[in-house]
């Protein structure tokens, strides 16, 4: 999707999807940063791409930590959400070792003509930025407390923002919370 055609264009706001990376194997002995997705984790990656999809959460942008589990999650999670114009994907250490307001800074140099962002993440990062973020609503209470409880794994937040530029504490509307299928 070319910038500044997807749902922001229409005056809908931009998207913001956070997302836990998918079911991963036990360490196991090796460095938490190699450690692969387990094969739930792999059919949760799926799930997820066809969930997107149906939302019209199709990403512009996507920031995906180092770690090899959050690099498959997206792998998988880009096969399932059908035949779309391939987004700009940035793979960053950054986003591996993240505390919230290190991902919103990312963000805030977000293209604003870009309108849907995917990063693929950890937790607490993940459930702790759409915590960060979200304004408190009646309407959203039981999904902000569900993400200051924590995502599952293959869990993700959508959030609409208004610009990325602007990104602030309680900036944000939290659309609804996903969980993974069990």
């Amino acid at each position: 999707m070319a910038p500044g055609t997807g749902p922001a264009a229409a005056g809908r706001g931009r998207r913001l999807v956070l997302l836990r990376h998918a079911k991963a194997e036990p360490s196991g002995g090796m460095s938490d940063a190699l450690r692969p997705l387990a094969l739930q984790g792999r059919r949760q990656s799926g799930a997820v791409g066809s969930a997107l999809a149906a939302r019209g959460l199709v990403p512009e942008r996507v920031l995906v930590s180092s770690a090899v589990r959050t690099r498959q999650t997206w792998d998988l999670v880009r096969a399932a959400l059908g035949d779309v114009p391939a987004p700009d994907v940035d793979v960053l250490d950054e986003v591996y070792d993240a505390h919230p307001w290190d991902v919103v800074d990312l963000l805030r140099g977000i293209d604003e003509r870009v309108a849907t962002v995917l990063v693929v993440g950890h937790e607490p990062t993940m459930s702790g930025t759409a915590a960060t973020l979200a304004r408190d609503d009646a309407a959203t209470a039981g999904d902000l407390a569900t993400v200051r409880t924590g995502l599952p794994t293959a869990g993700f937040a959508a959030l609409e923002v208004t610009a990325w530029p602007e990104l602030a504490a309680g900036a944000a509307r939290l659309l609804e919370v996903v969980r993974p299928p069990h």
